[in-house]
């Protein structure tokens, strides 16, 4: 932009836990502005979390932060087209990038899921990726190996 930056927009906290990171995660889950919808969706699918864990000390909410957590992504690779070659250059990523990949690849691989209702997908998928395991997971994993092996690009950054 030629301009000033936009101004950023603040999300209010949920309703239930009173969480920024929850509201971000329900938005990102929204089809057609059915918010209210989505935020049925994940709660019960928090319920289905606590339900599927009994004997977990921590809470459904910490676990699904836990879960989040896990499928973070630290760096991943961008293309760069440098004198006629196509080249992997490994990057950085910035910490409001990094929440939302990280929420969008466990919405979309929920999304994918085997289940009756989203919320047992959803679930499933939390539950997964607490464990370490599951397609979110596995993308994060994939994304770390991609940066590794393309390292010698590294000095390419921009």
């Amino acid at each position: 932009m030629r301009k000033a930056k936009p101004k950023k927009r603040h999300i209010l906290p949920d309703p239930v836990y009173g969480d920024v990171k929850v509201t971000r995660f329900v938005n990102h889950m929204m089809y057609d502005g059915k918010k209210n919808l989505s935020f049925k969706i994940f709660y019960s699918a928090l319920s289905l979390v606590e339900s599927k864990l009994p004997n977990e000390e921590k809470t459904a909410l910490e676990i699904w932060k836990t879960a989040l957590d896990n499928v973070t992504p630290q760096v991943e690779v961008k293309t760069r087209r440098i004198g006629g070659a196509n080249f992997q250059i490994p990057t950085e990523i910035r910490p409001d990038r990094k929440e939302a990949i990280s929420m969008k690849n466990m919405i979309r691989f929920a999304r994918k899921r085997g289940g009756k209702t989203m919320a047992e997908k959803l679930s499933a998928e939390i539950i997964d990726a607490y464990n370490q395991q599951g397609g979110a997971f596995k993308r994060k994993e994939d994304l770390h190996r991609m940066a590794e092996a393309n390292r010698a690009f590294a000095h390419f950054r921009f």
